[in-house]
């Protein structure tokens, strides 16, 4: 079975200085910070301290007992080699000022694009629990826990994938409706 921890689980996990968990988000994470940090103007050694130091904020974070992340661990990652990253090429003075940056980093957009992808994860985690049972799990077995149609048919009792897979793309459409219906109601358009 390929099932991977929930992320709140692998926060647990890394707080207790799990070296399981350390591998999975190296392996998840690793190459998107290595290209940020390579495209602009750094190296593979760079990249690999960047995510060192990023897993180190995230795990004193986790560590403090407090810590609630409201987005993906990836994306907190990102974020957090980003700044970082950005913080290091002004150390090094490869830039005179901030504002050199602005042609490497879309810091503004960045952040604008970061808030709208929080608001939209939101508002799918309000829809996912609006969506009610079996939708959910059986929509979390097939995105989040990565099962085949077939497994899903037989751990929900459907009678084959064919029926499972009909089933998920009609759970889909209700989630997609509830979606879209709060964020109308938001106003978020």
């Amino acid at each position: 079975m390929n099932f991977e921890p929930s992320e709140s689980k692998l926060l647990e996990r890394l707080a207790q200085n799990d070296r399981e968990v350390i591998g999975i988000l190296y392996r998840k994470n690793f190459r998107i910070i290595q290209s940020l940090v390579i495209t602009n103007n750094g190296t593979n050694e760079d990249a690999r301290d960047i995510f060192q130091e990023s897993m180190v904020v995230l795990y004193e974070k986790c560590r403090q007992g407090n810590f609630e992340l409201n987005c993906q661990i990836s994306t907190y990652l990102y974020s957090v080699a980003k700044r970082l990253w950005l913080k290091r090429l002004n150390q090094l003075k490869k830039f005179d000022v901030l504002n050199d940056t602005a042609e490497y980093f879309d810091v503004n957009g960045d952040l604008t694009d970061h808030e709208q992808n929080e608001a939209s994860f939101r508002l799918m985690e309000i829809s996912m629990e609006k969506l009610g049972e079996p939708c959910r799990s059986l929509l979390e077995a097939f995105y989040l826990q990565k099962k085949g149609m077939q497994e899903i048919a037989e751990d929900f009792g459907y009678t084959n994938a064919d029926n499972a897979k009909t089933q998920k793309y009609k759970c889909l459409q209700r989630l997609k409706k509830i979606f879209f219906t709060q964020k109308k109601l938001v106003g978020d358009d």
